[in-house]
């Protein structure tokens, strides 16, 4: 699939450009693969900065991965591969 820009939003109040990274969550049905693939947030280039911090959900796994921004150039952006967050619970 695709990104959605239904599925960014902001977290908080949100940092002021340049002063400190922006907090993200992002929900989608695509992999967390696709997420932090080169390309895919590029129709939010003109939101994301590098440094801002994104909490990626990919609600069919389920699988939460935070990631960082670690380009954003000439309207492509990147995002890193991330650190996954357990979702399970064993109990």
């Amino acid at each position: 699939m695709a990104f959605s820009i239904d599925g960014l939003n902001p977290i908080g109040g949100n940092s002021r450009a340049g002063t400190a990274p922006a907090m993200w969550t992002y929900t989608t049905t695509d992999s967390t693969a696709d997420m932090n693939s080169s390309g895919y947030f590029n129709t939010a280039s003109d939101l994301l900065k590098v440094g801002d911090i994104m909490f990626l959900y990919d609600s069919d796994a389920p699988t939460m991965v935070i990631s960082l921004v670690l380009s954003n150039a000439s309207g492509v952006v990147d995002v890193s591969d991330g650190t996954t967050i357990a979702v399970t619970d064993s109990d």
